[in-house]
């Protein structure tokens, strides 16, 4: 079958990277290659970026979807509160069922998150599935589980980079025909207007493009601009892009806050540094704010330097600082800076060497850029997805 209908599930409908990587996989997409339609769960910019493709895009609050997490009693939670909400699903799931057997040919999981919804709509069709792994969910016996149900549902899997597939082998899901596909990169910066909040001044503006999260080290901003306060450098802007409530169980300060309902501001403000920040909140076209900046920092807890940020970064000719062990996208001296494990001392040291050496910013930017146009091309990664699809609807 040379041309598959397929209906693509979305959980985020542009609030998140899974969300706008399909979105970039879609847009460059030949119409000759796969017929697609797209159901989002939330409503957001990205069903009017789909009809201005041809796509069609439908919003359907409803869809199911939960993964896992670290802690055993989070797994509890989330997991429990899933199985409750489950049954206001019904008519959701009926429709699906319906139209997936009457309109396509395929359907593809945008996330692993959709698993139990495969695992439901596995029994009502015959068609092939296919699923795209973006996370690496801590080891568990829920994440285990996960695996095991993904590998008895879904037919083929795309993972967005080695890491992704190597891990979810670990939890015992290692598909014969798994491929490794990148996301595709965003729109460069000539073609992209920059955020009107950000000033147009002097000061390095480092940027950050996700929710405040413990996990995603989002608090080390802070501690950053500290460190640069006490070395008298105040020339730094942190140009902060998405919702900076505190939540969940935090350490210290942070967790005294959270407590109070606070959010980063503040904490910012108890260390003496608000002033080195602008907070811009939710914003649903993150490449206006990497027009707007410098570099982008990813200053994650766990050892993944790459995804959404990264790549749209890099194709921005915007170099990227991040720790890990992983140098595909960022590495040292070439498309930003890679440290090996994360150090505030370091982590200074190579901010200001890019606030006071802007054309070594320029070659690490234009480096990036080049890597991301090789890795990442938009027509050569659409016709591999393309060709996933193809693949499962001839077996």
């Amino acid at each position: 079958m040379n041309r598959p209908r397929v209906l693509c599930l979305d959980i985020e409908g542009g609030h998140g990277g899974s969300s706008r990587s399909l979105y970039q996989s879609l847009a460059y997409l030949s119409k000759s290659d796969a017929e697609v339609e797209v159901w989002c769960r939330r409503a957001g910019v990205i069903q009017s970026l789909y009809a201005g493709c041809g796509i069609p895009c439908s919003v359907v609050p409803s869809m199911p979807h939960v993964s896992s997490l670290p802690r055993f009693s989070r797994n509890l939670y989330v997991y429990t509160r899933a199985f409750l909400k489950y049954p206001a699903s019904r008519a959701f799931r009926g429709k699906l069922s319906a139209v997936v057997n009457e309109r396509f040919d395929i359907v593809h999981f945008n996330h692993e998150a959709l698993f139990l919804l495969a695992r439901w709509l596995r029994s009502r069709t015959q068609i092939p599935f296919t699923i795209h792994i973006r996370t690496c969910p801590a080891p568990s016996a829920f994440s285990r589980w996960q695996a095991r149900t993904i590998k008895r549902t879904v037919d083929s899997a795309v993972f967005i980079t080695e890491n992704e597939k190597s891990f979810w082998q670990t939890l015992g899901y290692d598909p014969d025909d798994g491929r490794v596909i990148y996301n595709i990169a965003g729109a460069s910066p000539e073609d992209v207007e920059p955020h009107s909040g950000i000033p147009n001044d002097r000061r390095l503006k480092v940027a950050s493009l996700c929710n405040f999260a413990w996990i995603r080290g989002v608090d080390r901003f802070v501690d950053i601009a500290a460190a640069l306060a006490a070395r008298r450098r105040r020339d730094i802007l942190f140009v902060m892009a998405g919702d900076m409530r505190l939540r969940g169980s935090l350490p210290g300060e942070l967790g005294t806050l959270s407590r109070q309902g606070a959010d980063l501001k503040e904490y910012a403000t108890t260390r003496g540094v608000a002033d080195m920040f602008l907070f811009l909140g939710h914003v649903s076209e993150p490449e206006r704010v990497l027009a707007g900046c410098d570099v982008l920092a990813r200053l994650s807890r766990e050892d993944n330097p790459w995804g959404r940020d990264v790549i749209e970064a890099l194709s921005a000719a915007r170099p990227v600082i991040a720790s890990g062990g992983y140098d595909r996208f960022v590495e040292t001296d070439k498309t930003g800076i890679l440290l090996p494990t994360f150090s505030v001392d370091a982590l200074v040291d190579n901010i200001l060497r890019l606030a006071d050496d802007r054309a070594l910013l320029d070659r690490l930017g234009a480096a990036g850029r080049a890597r991301i146009e090789n890795l990442c091309n938009g027509t050569a990664r659409a016709k591999d997805l393309a060709a996933v699809w193809q693949s499962a609807a001839r077996k």
